[in-house]
């Protein structure tokens, strides 16, 4: 199904929006960064299989996340605008000092690289947006995930995993046999 052009005007005025998004992110004032969606909203924290609907669900998300790092700050590196989205490539900055995805706050500082996709209803207010980010990294940083080529990893994988890792040792014996 082809779409019209959208006016160049429009798609200013749509990069002026998410502009003015993140800046409300910033300050962390829910209130006019829910005031930025129109009368659909949707938010999915992709990593995370998430979806909030309605400006109530997306309102929740924020909530979550600024507890969560109540130093939230973001930095827009790159901004790609197209006839039906904008994607912003921002990096996220902040301090875990309330509770995430069920994780108690850790005091630990945060630092990774997002990618945010924006999407428009007809009023050119956000209808939707979608974000992609490693979900390793964050872990990382907060100190409940390690490299399980580290130490701290394999001794991590060995009291976590006990029955994958004696799989895995009788997969390497097997083999070595084998071979």
């Amino acid at each position: 199904m082809a779409t019209a052009p959208v006016p160049e005007s429009n798609l200013a005025a749509r990069m002026a929006l998410v502009e003015q998004h993140v800046r409300f992110e910033n300050q962390h004032d829910l209130e006019r960064v829910l005031e930025t969606f129109g009368r659909v909203a949707e938010y999915q924290d992709c990593p995370w299989a998430l979806r909030y609907d309605g400006r109530d669900g997306v309102g929740h998300f924020y909530t979550q996340l600024m507890k969560a790092l109540p130093d939230l700050q973001i930095e827009i590196l790159r901004r790609h605008v197209s006839e039906e989205t904008i994607v912003l490539e921002v990096m996220i900055r902040g301090t875990h000092l309330g509770e995430w995805k069920g994780l108690a706050p850790t005091g630990r500082r945060v630092e990774l690289p997002l990618c945010g996709i924006y999407t428009f209803d007809a009023d050119n207010r956000l209808a939707g947006e979608k974000i992609y980010y490693d979900r390793g990294t964050v872990l990382r940083q907060l100190g409940v995930f390690h490299e399980p080529d580290t130490v701290v990893g394999k001794v991590t994988t060995l009291i976590t995993h006990p029955i994958s890792v004696g799989r895995a040792l009788v997969r390497s014996i097997f083999v070595r046999r084998a071979a």
